[in-house]
């Protein structure tokens, strides 16, 4: 699949721009772990164009991470076009344009997945993008504000017309937010449009690689993006891959390699934030890590895991935990 001039190969798995988790360091360890393409966390396109310095650190990338992305998201067109011109001096790959992000604080504002309810500046806003920059755009969004309108068939022809390089479809609807089933029919119909020939991504409940491979097998999306089920769990790129390559699952590695991966995620947090707001950071990845689920009587432990505020309380919990726990095949 080619984005652009940018070829991820066939099969391509790709790590979604997810807030306050697609860092730096989350990203190359995605990318380390076999994540074709990495996205940044949201950036305010309003905030950028402001000089706001907690937002222009989002766009600092490494070259080890490439090809990555930066989101942009705003519901202004201009702010938008300028914001997008200052993301390419970061040199990113490609720019993507949120139209997903369903929360409120953003979609109730008109941004993100806001703009199902307002398509003219959707596309006007894609439009003025696409001509502010030399490199790709791509625009991820939704199924449709509800389910009284589901608009992704007409609205992907439309940003297509556009001039975007691909199209990211969450199998949601903005109502829905993260609950229920994503519906990956839509997305397959998307697919099979005739009049469509820009890369189609699908993405929701991609917590596996087994049904990774059956969405690529029975919805022909040039490319699958994975969210939440790479939080505390990075290394779900390496098992994807290996079952596309092989058909077979990956074995298991001992409990401890998977508590190594996490422990190295709290010293890289630490040492991009510092001690406290680095543990507080990466409490969303030990909170979400399927590793400790079937660890008998866990609850107490978890909380006293949550709860530490310093590295060494929180890897001597980490370490009492029986190291043949948790992981089954």
């Amino acid at each position: 699949m080619k984005i652009g001039h940018i070829d991820l190969g066939e099969y391509p798995v790709l790590l979604a721009p997810m807030e306050d988790v697609t860092d730096i360091s989350f990203r190359l360890m995605c990318k380390r772990f076999g994540a074709d393409m990495v996205y940044t966390e949201f950036v305010s396109s309003d905030a950028l164009i402001r000089h706001v310095n907690k937002t222009k650190l989002k766009l600092t990338i490494s070259a080890d991470e490439r090809p990555v992305a930066i989101q942009l998201y705003g519901k202004d067109a201009s702010s938008m076009a300028e914001a997008a011109q200052i993301c390419e001096e970061a040199h990113p790959d490609i720019i993507d344009l949120n139209f997903g992000c369903p929360v409120k604080k953003v979609a109730g504002k008109g941004a993100g997945a806001g703009m199902l309810r307002n398509i003219p500046l959707m596309l006007e806003i894609t439009r003025k993008v696409v001509d502010a920059v030399k490199i790709p755009v791509t625009v991820k969004t939704r199924l449709g504000w509800d389910t009284d309108n589901l608009i992704i068939a007409d609205l992907a022809e439309k940003l297509q017309d556009c001039g975007i390089a691909a199209l990211c479809i969450h199998g949601r609807t903005r109502s829905q937010m993260y609950t229920g089933l994503a519906d990956w029919t839509f997305i397959r119909r998307t697919k099979e449009n005739p009049y469509i020939h820009i890369p189609i991504i699908g993405n929701g409940d991609i917590d596996s690689a087994e049904i990774c491979k059956e969405r690529f097998d029975t919805c022909g999306v040039d490319a699958v993006m994975v969210g939440r089920g790479s939080i505390g769990r990075p290394w779900i790129f390496r098992e994807i891959k290996h079952y596309m390559e092989t058909g077979s699952k990956l074995p298991n590695e001992d409990f401890s390699w998977y508590l190594n991966v996490l422990k190295e995620q709290v010293l890289q947090s630490v040492e991009r934030l510092d001690e406290r707001r680095g543990i507080l950071h990466i409490r969303r990845h030990l909170a979400a890590t399927p590793i400790f689920k079937h660890i008998p009587d866990f609850k107490k432990t978890r909380v006293e895991m949550l709860r530490a505020e310093n590295v060494n309380s929180l890897f001597g919990i980490m370490d009492s935990i029986d190291r043949h726990s948790g992981m089954k095949n």
